[in-house]
C-alpha cells in the first residue's frame, strides 16, 4: 500500500474516535499499518493476559462491539469503506487469537505471526466477507474471523507441545 493511499485525512488526530480506530496513531504508518497496528494488540494483551478468562472475554466483547461502531464512524469520516489506517480491527483480532494462551514470549510472537498470516491471506470465508459485508461490521468481521482461525491454530499448537 502506498503512502498516499494510506494517508489519513487532515485533522484526524483531533477526533478521539478516529484516534482509537487508527490504533492510537499506529495506523498512520506509511508501511504495513495493519502489522504496526497489531502491535497495539500485543501491548493490550500484555496488560490483560493475567485477567480471569471471563474478564478477558468480557473485554473482548466490549472491544468488538465498540469496534463495530468506532471503525464504522472512522470509515465514514475518512470517506473510505476500510481505510488502511483503521487498525482497531487488527487489535481485536489479535486479542481473540490469544484467548487462554499462556504468557510466554514464544506464544506472544507466534500468535502475532499467525494472526498476520490469516489477516493478509484471508482464507475462505474471510475474503468473501471482507468484500460483501460493509460498514463497521464488515471492517471488524474479517479480523474477528482471522482471530478465530488464529485461536484454533494456537490451541492446536499448545496441545501439541504439552
Amino acid at each position: 500500500m502506498s503512502y498516499k493511499r494510506n494517508r489519513l485525512p487532515t485533522g484526524y488526530w483531533k477526533n478521539p474516535v478516529n484516534f482509537i480506530a487508527c490504533g492510537f496513531g499506529t495506523g498512520a504508518s506509511p508501511y504495513a499499518p495493519g502489522t504496526i497496528g497489531t502491535l497495539i494488540g500485543v501491548l493490550i494483551y500484555l496488560l490483560i493476559f493475567s485477567f480471569n478468562i471471563y474478564v478477558y472475554i468480557a473485554l473482548l466483547v466490549v472491544f468488538t462491539l465498540a469496534g463495530i461502531w468506532i471503525c464504522g464512524y472512522a470509515a465514514n469520516n475518512f470517506g473510505v469503506h476500510d481505510h488502511g489506517g483503521i487498525v482497531w480491527d487488527e487489535v481485536v483480532g489479535y486479542l481473540i487469537g490469544m484467548i487462554a494462551i499462556p504468557f510466554e514470549w514464544w506464544w506472544v510472537i507466534t500468535g502475532f505471526f499467525i494472526f498476520r498470516f490469516f489477516d493478509i491471506i484471508k482464507p475462505y470465508p474471510i475474503q468473501m466477507i471482507d468484500k460483501k459485508v460493509h460498514g463497521g461490521l464488515g471492517i471488524m468481521l474479517d479480523d474477528v474471523l482471522a482471530g478465530i482461525y488464529t485461536l484454533i491454530c494456537m490451541h492446536l499448537l499448545l496441545w501439541l507441545v504439552q
